[in-house]
C-alpha cells in the first residue's frame, strides 16, 4: 500500500473530527506465547490503516488543524543492539522519513509530550476498552489536565469513540484495499485447488492444511484464520480446528480456508468428495447448498439490505430440504418457525477486509444496513447433518457442506473475488479426477 493512502485516510479521518479534537490509537501489544517466546508480531487493524507503520510499542495522534505538526508518532528508538536480535527499527527518523508522520518523538518520552497536545482539544477520540493498562494512561493525562485548570489550562471535556468514524470508513473500501484483496483472494483460490488435487483417501487432515499453507509461504501471504480442515463427521463440527482425522473414502471433506496478504484477507469454502466422487446423497445436499449461495449472491447488490442474501439463502435451503424429505410443511410456515436451524444453524455471511470478520456495523438504528458499493462480504450458506440427527435417516448422516465466496458490491451489482475456484460438483469431480 502506497503512504499517500495512508495519508488519504488520516486527512478524511481528521476532516470528520474537526478542529478542537484529539485522537490517540496505541499499537497493540506483543504477546507472549509462552516462556520467552513472543507471537509472531501482526499489527492492529485500526493503527495500521492509518499508518502503515507495523512495529509495537508505537502510538499514532491525529489534531487536526495544528499548526505544526497534524500527524504524530511516538516510536522505540534506534537500537543497535536490540536490532541486532530482533530486526530493524525505524526509530523517529524513519516514521518521518518513510511513514509520513509530521513529527515523532521517542515512545519513552510520551507522557511528557502528549498531555501538552491535548491541552487545547476539548474532544478526544480513542477506543476505551482494548487496551486496559493504556486506558488508564489516557485517562491520567486528561485528570493531570483538570488538575491545573487555574492555572488557565484547558482540558478536554469529552471522549468520543474513535472505532465509530474509523470502522464506518474501513466498510468501504477503496482501490487499492480491494487490489490487495483481489491478490488475497487469487492467491487463497490456488491453495484450494491445490488442497483439491491433494487429497485422496489415507491422508490426514493435517496434511491438506499443510499444502494450503504451503501455497500461502510461497505468495508472501499467511493464514487470516487457522484452518478448518473436517471429514467425516468433521464436516457437521462448525469451528472444527483438530485437523487431525484421516480421509476415509465415501467421506466428504469440508476446507475453509483463507489467507492474509499485506493485512487483507480472503475466507473460502469448499466441500468436496474424498474419493473424488459425491454418492447421490451428498450431491444432493450440495446442489441445495449451491442454489442457496447462487440465490444469495444474486441479493449482494446496491440498494438490498443487509439480510437480503440471508433471507435468500434460508428460502432456498428450506425449499430443498422440504424436497429432500427431511423437513415437511409448507415453505413460509417452516421458515416462520426456523425449522431450517436444525440444519442450517449460522448467518449467510460477514464483513471482510483487513480483518475475516472485519469492522462495520449490520443495522443502522434498528434498520438492516443497506448495501452499497466498496462494501466486501463472504456469502456462506451450509447444511450440516451430524450422525443422530433425530427423524433423519441413516443414509444423510455426516453430510455437512457449506460453499463460501467473497463478494464485492459494486455500482450495479457485485464482484466474486473467488470466482476462480470451481464451485459445482461435475467441476470439482473432474479438478479432483485430473
Amino acid at each position: 500500500m502506497r503512504k499517500d493512502e495512508f495519508a488519504r485516510r488520516r486527512r478524511q479521518l481528521m476532516k470528520m473530527m474537526g478542529r478542537g479534537a484529539i485522537a490517540i490509537l496505541p499499537a497493540v501489544p506483543e504477546k507472549t506465547r509462552n516462556s520467552d517466546v513472543s507471537y509472531h508480531y501482526r499489527p492492529d487493524s485500526d493503527f495500521f490503516y492509518l499508518t502503515g507503520f507495523g512495529e509495537p510499542e508505537a502510538v499514532a495522534v491525529l489534531i487536526p488543524g495544528r499548526a505544526h505538526a497534524e500527524y504524530v508518532l511516538f516510536t522505540r528508538e534506534r537500537d543497535p543492539t536490540r536490532e541486532t536480535w530482533d530486526g530493524k527499527r525505524a526509530g523517529p527518523e524513519g516514521a518521518v522519513r518513510d511513514y509520513g508522520a509530521d513529527d515523532a518523538f521517542p515512545i519513552n518520552d510520551i507522557d511528557d509530550i502528549l498531555p501538552g497536545l491535548m491541552e487545547h482539544c476539548s474532544r478526544v477520540y480513542y477506543t476505551m476498552g482494548l487496551h486496559q493498562e493504556f486506558d488508564q494512561r489516557v485517562i491520567g493525562w486528561v485528570n493531570s489536565l483538570k488538575t491545573q485548570a487555574r492555572t488557565g489550562v484547558h482540558p478536554p471535556q469529552e471522549f468520543v469513540a474513535l472505532d465509530h468514524l474509523l470502522h464506518d470508513m474501513r466498510l468501504y473500501k477503496t482501490r487499492p484495499e480491494l487490489d490487495a484483496m483481489r491478490e488475497s483472494a487469487r492467491i487463497a483460490v490456488a491453495a484450494h485447488k491445490r488442497a483439491m488435487q491433494f487429497v485422496e483417501p489415507g491422508r490426514k487432515e493435517y496434511q491438506v492444511m499443510a499444502e494450503l499453507l504451503h501455497e500461502f509461504r510461497m505468495n508472501d501471504a499467511d493464514i487470516s484464520y487457522h484452518p478448518i480442515v473436517g471429514s467425516g463427521a468433521n464436516t457437521c463440527i462448525l469451528h472444527y480446528h483438530e485437523n487431525s482425522e484421516e480421509l476415509r473414502d465415501g467421506d466428504l471433506l469440508l476446507l475453509d480456508a483463507g489467507c492474509e496478504y499485506q493485512l487483507y484477507a480472503s475466507d473460502i469454502t469448499r466441500t468436496f468428495p474424498v474419493g473424488g466422487r459425491f454418492t447421490p446423497e451428498q450431491r444432493a445436499v450440495y446442489e441445495v447448498v449451491l442454489e442457496a449461495q447462487y440465490a444469495a449472491i444474486d441479493k449482494t447488490r446496491p440498494g438490498n439490505h443487509w439480510n437480503e442474501p440471508h433471507e435468500a439463502a434460508v428460502k432456498a435451503i428450506t425449499q430443498g430440504l422440504v424436497k429432500l424429505g427431511l423437513l415437511k410443511g409448507k415453505v413460509p410456515n417452516l421458515i416462520k418457525e426456523g425449522a431450517y436451524r436444525r440444519f442450517y444453524m449460522h448467518r449467510t455471511g460477514h464483513w471482510l477486509g483487513m480483518d475475516v470478520h472485519d469492522v462495520g456495523d449490520y443495522k443502522i438504528g434498528d434498520q438492516w444496513r443497506v448495501l452499497e458499493p466498496g462494501m466486501a462480504m463472504t456469502v456462506e450458506p451450509g447444511i450440516y447433518i451430524p450422525a443422530g440427527l433425530k427423524g433423519v435417516p441413516k443414509r444423510w448422516w455426516n453430510i455437512g457442506v457449506r460453499i463460501e465466496d467473497d463478494v464485492v458490491v459494486t455500482k450495479d451489482g457485485n464482484e466474486v473475488l473467488t470466482a476462480g475456484l470451481v464451485k459445482d460438483a461435475d467441476g470439482i469431480e473432474k479438478l479432483m479426477n485430473a
